[in-house]
């Protein structure tokens, strides 16, 4: 265990300031410090105080993740890093931090992909990740199938979403049933209480026509919302339950079968999701009972992994330090709209590290 990498994570895509390290596929610590709450009045991120979240957040986050896995700065084999995609601003803090630090340890910076550390970090849960992957990752910014041959580079985008993403959905429905932000977890709770059968809602881009692996949401989001507001007017009482049952049905119906389906025709026995709404319990639920009936193993990490977090991207880094992929310049940039097929940003100029490595001698990090 002592030859795996150790590599400490950082996470600023959004409101979630995350800080892991982990050594190899063995999770070490998993620190988070979000900003949810300063949200919640205005119903959803404002990214200008994710990114000062982040600022407050960022330094006593990381000391408390090298606390609880009991190791030292210096003993870090690398630090990752989010380069993208994401809120800019709120990126911009992870990655300055991340550069800040490597340089200080003299240690190589790997600037890797949001998306591929959702993929990864189901290898803390379950082990390395059969090649290739089939991964349904979902959450408020993105609901994605995705084939990953290799995961440190090589990640296929074979469907997304067109509009909404599913976690943006549920937000703007429980909006719209006054139930506060984030939505994900209320609905999921009332949705147990009620009729998943209630009502029909629409299930979009499932026609024999439509795109196979793509997603769309915004026909939904509008017809849940125009019958809530139908009932309203009538003077009837809105069944909160049954909508949410009813809602959340008819998300999860058609990103389970779209992904059986893309498993079926690439040839993949195996499934795995990720992502803010893979906590989903539903989800999970329907996704087991689909995939058992496919001959389809599922791997899907447990809820705190799910989420936004450093240790999926301490997971990355480490399977890059462990496969020799190059690392990241200094002049790393984040860029919000960082596509998937980049697993991660390499560098141009390896001696660059070894500039660093020397400068780090002068005991720049105390």
């Amino acid at each position: 265990m002592a030859d795996e990498p150790l590599v400490l994570g950082i996470e600023t895509s959004c409101d979630e300031t995350g800080v892991g390290i982990v050594r190899g596929t063995t999770l070490l610590a998993d620190a988070v410090a979000s900003s949810v709450d300063e949200h919640a009045r205005f119903g959803g991120v404002v990214p200008e105080i994710a990114s000062r979240a982040h600022l407050e957040a960022m330094v006593p986050t990381i000391e408390r993740a090298l606390k609880e896995a009991g190791v030292s700065a210096r003993d870090l084999d690398g630090i990752a890093v989010t380069a993208g995609p994401g809120l800019a601003g709120a990126l911009l803090v992870g990655v300055s931090a991340a550069k800040s630090y490597a340089y200080a340890l003299g240690k190589p910076l790997y600037g890797v992909n949001h998306l591929a550390s959702h993929i990864c970090v189901d290898q803390l849960e379950h082990g390395p990740l059969p090649e290739p992957t089939m991964a349904l990752l979902v959450s408020g910014g993105h609901s994605s199938l995705l084939l990953a041959p290799d995961i440190t580079a090589d990640v296929r985008p074979m469907g997304a979403t067109i509009d909404d993403a599913a976690g943006e959905a549920f937000d703007k429905i429980a909006r719209v049933l006054d139930l506060g932000f984030p939505g994900g977890p209320v609905i999921d709770r009332l949705a147990k209480e009620g009729d998943p059968t209630a009502i029909a809602f629409p299930r979009g881009l499932s026609g024999a026509k439509d795109p196979a692996y793509d997603f769309s949401f915004s026909g939904l989001k509008t017809a849940v919302a125009r019958w809530i507001e139908a009932k309203r007017a009538s003077g009837e009482e809105v069944p909160v339950r049954d909508v949410a049952a009813s809602f959340q049905e008819a998300v999860v119906d058609v990103l389970t079968r779209k992904a059986v389906r893309a498993c079926k025709d690439q040839g993949v026995d195996h499934l795995m999701i990720g992502g803010g709404v893979a906590a989903n319990s539903r989800l999970r639920a329907l996704a087991e009972e689909r995939c058992e009936r496919a001959g389809i193993r599922l791997r899907v990490p447990r809820p705190k992994l799910c989420t936004d977090n450093g240790a999926m991207v301490a997971a990355l880094g480490a399977e890059m330090v462990a496969r020799n992929r190059p690392a990241s310049d200094l002049d790393l940039s984040a860029d919000s709209s960082l596509p998937v097929t980049e697993t991660h940003v390499p560098g141009r100029h390896r001696h660059d590290h070894d500039h660093v490595h020397e400068v780090s001698k002068d005991n720049l990090y105390s």
